[in-house]
């Protein structure tokens, strides 16, 4: 019985040395289109399906392969009689190797100036029906759909048999390949028919296997497209914890803007500033927490010269991550061998939404962006703060976003100098952010504070005034604003409202 394999490809990779090998090995390969056409043009003996099945393509294309002779030489059970008695009957031929792949709907989605109509003809439907009534008859028929596949497939094929294991997995493969395909349309047409979902679909691909997790004896994988926003460029691989602090470092840098630089740790930032220069930013953002820098995360978003890449040799630091490195710069890091350096190829603040796992599920949100609040500043006190102070609270407010609630955060001259992190209590935060600062001799007389929640009672107002903050920003909304407002027209201190909190748990 004539052995026969299906080619119908849209990435034609590699296809014309997988025909070749197949054809060598005695099938008779049938391919659609511009396949064949590749194919006959490399010298390989090819059956065009329309020739095959006596059917013509039809619709431009739209219709070539759904078929009985096709589908029935996929499906039909080989060691079932009355499927054999039917294929017989009905002149259907076993078709044993079934390679297909998918019309390029995502990267026609990706394109911004693609029409509807583009979408609507790359949805690919003989492809995916191939690819799914292959992978069902797994017992008996092999399915490509990637040309990473192939040389695999061929070596195992040469040595006398596809074992049922990697039928097995090719199947697992092709399903998990139309299930991203069906993903990635409904996820497009729902955003261009502005239709609400009903399910949140998520389909990544494992990228690589981490060598732990938060911890030693937790396993990890980082998944999805992470590698299209950082590259290493130098050190250890990134770890668990690396990658999330990373992440969140540069989500900060991203809105702090020019001349910015965050150090963090334990996904919180040890400083944050904002300077005329990158290396100058880096001086006093370390500055306000040189203990806890110390194998830390710094991000800046510009390029590392020479001179800061001396200063950032000076202390143990886990990840160096920015837009790009100068030749001399990369001298000077190289020379700590184990230090992560790490590209950020494009900017990640553009998600639209956040989720995080729950028992049974998820928890889904918008993301958190910092939008409208600092054209309705509405200032509440007697005192009203000067420019640079307003200038000063609103990074103090950006920099809040960015630490555990509940938060406080001293600035001055667009530098952290006091940072209270994760407490239960916003005094117990004060407090931290301040003994912080005296720690390390940074002067509060005269520096602004960010709270990322309302003041319920007077008392951490207070705190922050009675350590030298002469302005706040904070959301207000509390049952006590006006005591805390009296407070703070009692010592003089300008407060503004911003009527948003940002939380962050």
């Amino acid at each position: 019985m004539k052995k026969y394999a299906l080619l119908s490809v849209s990435d034609k990779s590699k296809i014309e040395l997988l025909g070749k090998e197949l054809h060598q090995l005695g099938y008779g390969i049938l391919a659609t289109g511009k396949t064949a056409k590749l194919l006959k043009e490399n010298g390989i003996d090819t059956i065009e399906v329309s020739d095959f099945t006596g059917s013509p393509e039809v619709f431009d294309g739209r219709v070539k392969t759904l078929h009985p002779k096709i589908f029935g030489g996929i499906l039909f059970r080989r060691e079932e009689s009355n499927d054999i008695k039917q294929a017989e009957a009905n002149s259907i031929e076993a078709i044993d190797i079934v390679c297909v792949n998918l019309y390029p709907f995502e990267k026609t989605a990706r394109n911004p100036d693609a029409e509807l109509s583009d979408l609507i003809e790359n949805i690919d439907i003989g492809g995916p029906s191939l690819i799914r009534a292959a992978a069902k008859n797994y017992k008996y028929v092999s399915v490509l759909t990637s040309p990473e596949q192939y040389e695999n497939f061929i070596a195992e094929l040469k040595s006398g048999e596809v074992t049922i294991q990697t039928r097995e997995k090719l199947a697992v493969e092709a399903y998990s390949h139309t299930a991203d395909y069906d993903v990635n349309i409904s996820g497009t047409l729902e955003k261009k028919f502005n239709i609400k979902p009903d399910k949140f679909r998520l389909s990544k691909p494992i990228l690589k296997e981490l060598r732990y997790g938060e911890n030693p004896h937790q396993k990890a994988e980082v998944c999805g497209s992470f590698y299209d926003y950082f590259e290493p460029i130098h050190g250890k691989e990134l770890s668990y914890n690396n990658i999330l602090d990373l992440a969140a470092a540069v989500e900060l840098v991203e809105e702090l803007g020019a001349n910015s630089c965050a150090i963090i740790k334990h996904n919180n930032p040890c400083g944050a500033a904002k300077a005329d220069t990158t290396l100058n930013a880096y001086l006093k953002a370390l500055t306000c927490d040189p203990v806890s820098a110390f194998g830390g995360i710094v991000v800046v978003n510009e390029e590392v010269n020479e001179e800061l890449a001396i200063k950032l040799n000076e202390i143990f630091l886990e990840v160096v991550c920015a837009p790009s490195f100068s030749e001399a710069a990369l001298t000077v890091l190289h020379k700590k061998k184990d230090r992560r350096l790490v590209k950020k190829l494009k900017n990640i603040n553009d998600s639209e939404f956040t989720f995080r796992s729950i028992p049974g599920g998820l928890l889904l949100q918008s993301c958190d962006r910092v939008k409208e609040e600092f054209v309705n500043l509405k200032s509440v006190t007697d005192r009203k703060p000067s420019e640079s102070e307003i200038e000063d609270l609103k990074f103090a407010w950006i920099v809040c976003k960015h630490v555990k609630s509940n938060a406080i955060v001293f600035v001055k001259d667009k530098m952290t100098v006091g940072v209270g992190a994760g407490q239960v209590s916003r005094v117990d935060s004060a407090k931290i952010a301040a003994i912080k600062a005296k720690q390390f001799g940074l002067e509060l007389k005269g520096s602004v504070v960010a709270s990322d929640a309302y003041f319920p009672f007077a008392d951490g107002l207070l705190e922050v005034v009675n350590n030298g903050a002469v302005a706040v920003i904070q959301p207000g909304g509390s049952v006590r604003d006006a005591e805390v407002i009296d407070a703070a027209n009692k010592n003089n201190t300008a407060m503004v409202f911003t009527g948003i909190r940002h939380f962050k748990h």
